[in-house]
């Protein structure tokens, strides 16, 4: 098996999430009355899982590190309550800014490019 796997991704955060997620729309699936409804619920059940084995299998690393690293910042951003993310307009570099603290003119680090912002 360890001979088999060599080369290939893997397991990360993303494929565990999208498992978790796959097992609870299958539990959901089983009790719930409409035929319509559970076949739907059961193809999303067969997509996910489906696409966890394509990652863990694939050698393409790189691009399953970037998917899993986008997964990340996003889920990280998501939780992040007292900060908020703009892109420069000329540079699109991303800056974090501090919540509740109405329009302030915003530095960019990159380009030293100043635009105003509401946060």
């Amino acid at each position: 098996m360890r001979r088999f796997m060599m080369g290939r991704y893997g397991s990360d955060q993303l494929n565990m999430t999208m498992l978790v997620t796959a097992l609870v729309i299958y539990i959901v699936s089983l009790f719930i009355s409409n035929a319509t409804a559970s076949a739907i619920m059961m193809a999303v059940y067969m997509l996910l899982m489906f696409y966890c084995i394509f990652r863990m299998m694939s050698r393409n690393t790189y691009k399953r590190y970037q998917e899993n690293r986008k997964f990340l910042h996003f889920f990280v951003r998501l939780k992040d309550r007292q900060h908020r993310y703009f892109s420069c307009p000329r540079c699109r570099q991303q800056v974090r800014v501090p919540r509740k603290k109405g329009k302030i003119a915003i530095t960019c680090p990159k380009c030293k490019e100043r635009f105003v912002k509401k946060t």
